[in-house]
């Protein structure tokens, strides 16, 4: 497909730059069926039933973004995927003044060794010394941000937790899975007491995300991979879910990538660990879940993409153009959307 077709026009003040305070008092805008409706974030129990599951990614964000030297030459990294115990893949600014072999000192008695650049640009950096890379991480780096926020105002110490969801567990992710922060205790609570359940899976969110489409066709367009599991148990349980009646609800398009991973041309989950490069365009036909809560995406984003998948085309750009008008709030910190396709049988 023409990747112009999801292309969009979305005013520079449209992006949030912090969340919504408290975090469930966010604005949804719930596509259910035929139906458009504003509410808030708070109100998604009343839009559930009863044995639905909603399905959160356990990702921690870690401090995977870098600043260091090569000689006088200023190097900027940005993690996006482990390769090893003590390697992980790295998008590097600055990258025509580094070259395999070269050694990054990051300060704070942190350095890497770089090499293997591949054609997208990035470098493999194996961190110098025997303490835990995260402990190294811990002292040298900083909250990767997303670029359209750190581009107008510097990472702070709210972002520490701000950028962090209420599920996070399993360090490893370089960005946020965003359409969980918007959760709290006292929602969950809520949700728990109308009948829906919950789990969690992992997907360790890479930076690649963040990377514009610039083929002209979705065919042309590679995506990066992640790494990610779900367990027998969580296989089983939202299978169970199904049979049952209820509705498996994605939180977030990386666990609905995830989920799409481990689902069959039976409709049935699978136990599943390793990468995924899973790229979801209209035509595609979901097999694992039936809703998505997610936020508001990039024009010409693999995510937008995913969503119109998932709702249509011509909806979604209905949907945000009505968002857009109304002064919904989109990106990371952005608003929510719960996403009902229609089915049909």
């Amino acid at each position: 497909m023409n990747v112009d077709l999801f292309d969009f026009e979305l005013p520079n003040d449209r992006i949030a730059l912090r969340p919504a305070a408290p975090r469930d008092s966010a604005r949804l805008l719930v596509l259910d069926g035929a139906a458009t409706r504003d509410l808030h974030v708070t109100d998604l129990p009343g839009q559930l039933r009863a044995g639905d599951c909603l399905v959160f990614n356990d990702t921690r964000v870690i401090p995977a973004q870098l600043e260091g030297t090569r000689g006088e030459a200023k190097i900027g990294a940005t993690l996006h995927k482990r390769e090893g115990p003590r390697r992980w893949r790295a998008f590097i600014r600055n990258a025509k003044r580094l070259r395999d072999g070269d050694t990054i000192d990051f300060g704070q008695g942190v350095s890497a060794l770089a090499s293997d650049r591949a054609e997208d640009g990035s470098f493999a950096l194996d961190f110098q010394g025997d303490e835990p890379v995260e402990l190294l991480l811990e002292r040298c780096g900083h909250m990767p941000l997303p670029p359209y926020i750190a581009s107008k105002r510097p990472t702070d110490e709210r972002d520490a937790d701000d950028y962090q969801t209420m599920f996070a567990n399993e360090p490893g992710a370089v960005a946020a899975p965003t359409a969980a922060l918007h959760f709290t205790p006292g929602l969950l609570a809520a949700l728990d007491a109308a009948g829906v359940g919950h789990t969690t899976l992992t997907l360790h969110v890479g930076a690649g995300t963040f990377l514009p489409v610039k083929a002209e066709d979705t065919a042309d367009h590679k995506m990066h991979a992640e790494w990610g599991r779900i367990d027998q148990a969580t296989a089983d349980r939202l299978n169970a879910v199904r049979v049952a009646g209820g509705r498996v609800i994605a939180v977030g398009t990386t666990s609905l990538r995830l989920i799409e991973s481990a689902a069959g041309d039976d409709n049935i989950i699978r136990p599943f660990e390793g990468d995924t490069a899973i790229f979801i365009t209209p035509g595609y036909r979901f097999k694992g879940i039936d809703g998505l809560v997610t936020n508001f995406h990039l024009p010409r984003s693999t995510l937008f993409m995913l969503v119109s998948a998932l709702i249509g085309l011509d909806r979604m750009q209905a949907a945000y153009a009505h968002a857009i008008a109304d002064r919904y709030r989109f990106y990371s910190y952005g608003d929510a959307s719960l996403l009902l396709p229609q089915r049909s049988g």
